[in-house]
């Protein structure tokens, strides 16, 4: 038949393959992954995300670089 000697699809019938619904439910759980990420995780991140932090976790590791360039600061609100 034409259906599997096309390999290609229409725009109409290419987001038929997902719903809606099993979209957002991916996209909410994304959401809650990030939220309780590991508190390494988030350090790491916050380092990466710091170019001298990075640059000193090559040498010495992420956890001694976020320890260096953020573990003395107290957080106030």
């Amino acid at each position: 038949s034409l259906a599997f000697s096309d390999p290609f699809l229409n725009r109409r019938r290419a987001n038929d393959f997902i719903q809606a619904d099993s979209r957002l439910r991916a996209i909410t759980q994304e959401r809650i992954r990030e939220r309780s990420k590991a508190l390494q995780e988030h350090q790491r991140e916050l380092c990466e995300d710091y170019y001298p932090c990075e640059m000193y976790a090559f040498r010495h590791g992420y956890p001694a670089a976020y320890k260096h360039y953020f573990g003395g600061r107290r957080r106030t609100k």
